[in-house]
């Protein structure tokens, strides 16, 4: 694998908007998702069945599923906890299911109300679930490297949930550097460590690297991650968002700024020039600052370099 052959997980409507406060209606919603689909983003991951009174901008989700085709629900994935979130979303037309728990119990208690050994017994209930609907789950780690309450995580830690006979049936492995404090020589060894499991890191079982852009280290870690044998890496539009339940947490990494430094095949100069409109209106929308250097870039006076958005006479 190629780093130009990255695939980019644009998570905008669920990592992204779930710190912002804000509740986008589900037609704006839905606008979102056919704009990025259309352009070339592989994949998007649209909502959670986190408790709407605890993550507000999250209460639209089942409705955002049932406006979408089943084939944009193919490309679409959405945030899950328990055995009962998979069952309930299955019902609505969820097919893509990401299992997220933490790998420290301090955080998976802040964030889900439960240990990491109950979030992971309850696992194979979750994939049987998904599979009965015809789905795919991925097994989606948080807290990977450090942990807002814990501090620094060991890595066998990770490797020891990896390995669990009660992941077996999940389609990939999300890594979540939550707080954005990794660097890339942690992620490389993490990663390459992963893959040396002799499971992850296959077009079957992908490696999915979720960073966050705290430290500044968003992009250079998921490059990082795509060297060592990553498949998938998360951004979201401008660098929105964050976890709410993990003090410290800043936005995600950018999906432009990723997109930028990967070069898919599909992602052009007229690719960029529709992207940026997007994720400006957006973040005008929601009050939200821009994070990413490549928008800010784009709009720059450079007018010679061909990424340059050109203005308009």
């Amino acid at each position: 694998m190629t780093i130009s052959t990255a695939l980019l997980r644009d998570v905008t409507l669920r990592d992204g908007l779930q710190l912002t406060g804000k509740v986008l209606p589900t037609e704006r919603k839905v606008e979102i998702v056919r704009e990025l689909l259309a352009l070339g983003v592989p994949e998007l991951e649209i909502g959670s069945m986190a408790r709407p009174d605890l993550v507000p901008p999250m209460a639209n989700t089942l409705e955002l599923v049932a406006a979408l085709t089943p084939e944009e629900l193919r490309r679409c994935w959405v945030w899950v906890a328990t055995p009962r979130h998979v069952e309930k979303a299955a019902a609505a037309g969820v097919r893509n299911f990401q299992y997220c728990f933490s790998v420290s119990d301090a955080h998976n208690k802040a964030n889900i109300g439960r240990t990491t050994e109950d979030s992971l017994a309850a696992m194979p209930e979750a994939i049987r679930f998904a599979q009965a609907a015809g789905g795919r789950i991925q097994l989606c780690l948080a807290t990977t490297f450090t942990c807002p309450f814990e501090g620094p995580i060991d890595p066998q830690r990770v490797l020891a949930i990896a390995r669990d006979p009660r992941t077996a049936g999940a389609a990939d492995i999300v890594l979540a550097d939550t707080l954005g404090q990794a660097h890339p020589g942690q992620v490389s060894a993490l990663v390459t460590a992963v893959v040396a499991e002799g499971r992850w890191g296959t077009a079957e079982h992908r490696i999915v690297f979720h960073g966050h852009d705290t430290w500044g280290m968003g992009v250079a870690n998921s490059l990082a991650a795509l060297t060592a044998g990553a498949n998938v890496v998360d951004g979201s539009l401008g660098g929105l968002g964050g976890c709410p339940f993990a003090p410290g947490a800043s936005g995600n990494t950018s999906s432009e700024d990723l997109l930028f430094a990967t070069r898919p095949e599909w992602f052009t100069p007229d690719s960029l020039a529709t992207l940026v409109p997007i994720s400006e209106r957006l973040l005008a929308e929601l009050g939200e600052p821009n994070r990413s250097r490549t928008i800010e870039g784009s709009r720059s006076e450079a007018a010679a370099f061909e990424w340059v958005i050109r203005r308009q006479p």
